[in-house]
């Protein structure tokens, strides 16, 4: 007699049709409770966009009722892991958080190298936050104003970190060179926190981050902000100027992370998650953490964040093309 003799013939017959249904039993079972929802984080652990995410992801679980997973899958400008999600199934429970770099900025200059559609690949949930960037030194060098810093580039090139090749830290230090005539050497590192560290520990002069990723170095004076490209000067760091008011006006932007899915998820799981997002927002624990780090909280949702992604995409276009810029500069 085996094991299964004393089983009830019921309950024999209802464990073969689980077995033969397979992964489709679980479809029968409502979003999202059947298991963890994943979230993909475009770049490396402790940059601005993993920061934000993690914060967000936390306080969804609330409204959602699952916990959610993040994982981070960087590299080539955030393609890599944008590409990973454009290919899961549309269930819900593969989400992306979604970057300027990888969708805006990454149609275009990796156009060769991508098999998605920043557009057609994907359910835009939201617009998670917004971050201009900053041009930051080590406060040991005798660099006090971009004044300093554009000289010094004449005497031996000045070398500048980012988060990687084709971000908008790498696109606004291009345009800085060819605004100013500045010798700067691009030194890409696979996120924002090692080249940080290393501008902190004097490996390399400066850095192109977001504010988010810098403002607490800045307060702390581990880094020197110069100047910023947001158009007008941040409320929190009133004293450092913008490209823009020193005369070049093309070295401005936002950068800005979001929330998308698969194309195809149903409508209503992406309004689940949208409501979950604007809970999030709204939380105590969010903004307060957004406040330290100088994040502006997103506004565009569903309809209006895909859109939003549609326009970005357009008017980053020219910019790419522009630039000359290529995936291995």
């Amino acid at each position: 007699m085996t094991m299964f003799a004393e089983l009830p013939r019921r309950r024999l017959l209802q464990g073969a049709a689980l077995l033969a249904a397979g992964p489709a039993a679980a479809q029968g079972v409502p979003w999202p409770q059947a298991r963890p929802i994943s979230v993909v984080v475009p770049f490396g652990a402790g940059g601005a966009t993993d920061i934000a995410a993690r914060v967000i992801a936390q306080e969804m679980q609330a409204t959602l009722g699952q916990s959610m997973v993040l994982e981070n899958r960087g590299g080539a400008g955030s393609t890599l892991g944008t590409g990973h999600v454009a290919r899961m199934p549309a269930d819900g429970y593969t989400l992306l958080i979604t970057t300027i770099s990888g969708l805006a900025i990454g149609q275009t200059l990796y156009r060769d190298r991508i098999q998605y559609d920043a557009d057609k690949s994907f359910a835009h949930i939201a617009i998670m936050m917004g971050t201009p960037y900053l041009l930051c030194v080590d406060p040991k060098l005798p660099i006090r104003n971009p004044a300093d810093y554009l000289q010094a580039s004449k005497t031996k090139p000045m070398d500048y970190g980012t988060s990687g090749v084709g971000g908008v830290a790498h696109l606004l230090g291009l345009r800085l060179a060819a605004a100013t005539g500045a010798r700067l050497e691009h030194i890409p590192y696979r996120g924002s926190t090692q080249a940080i560290t290393d501008v902190m520990a004097g490996v390399v002069p400066s850095v192109m981050d977001s504010l988010t990723a810098t403002s607490a170095h800045i307060r702390s004076g581990a880094l020197r902000p110069l100047a910023t490209s947001a158009p007008e000067r941040s409320p929190d760091f009133p004293d450092v100027p913008s490209f823009r008011e020193l005369g070049y006006p093309d070295v401005v932007a936002d950068g800005w992370a979001g929330l998308a899915a698969p194309a195809g998820t149903p409508r209503p799981i992406l309004e689940k998650l949208a409501e979950a997002m604007r809970n999030a927002q709204a939380s105590p624990n969010v903004q307060r953490r957004f406040a330290e780090t100088s994040t502006t909280p997103g506004r565009y949702y569903l309809d209006q964040a895909q859109d939003f992604v549609r326009k970005e995409v357009a008017a980053w276009k020219p910019v790419i093309e522009a630039s000359g810029i290529t995936p291995d500069q």
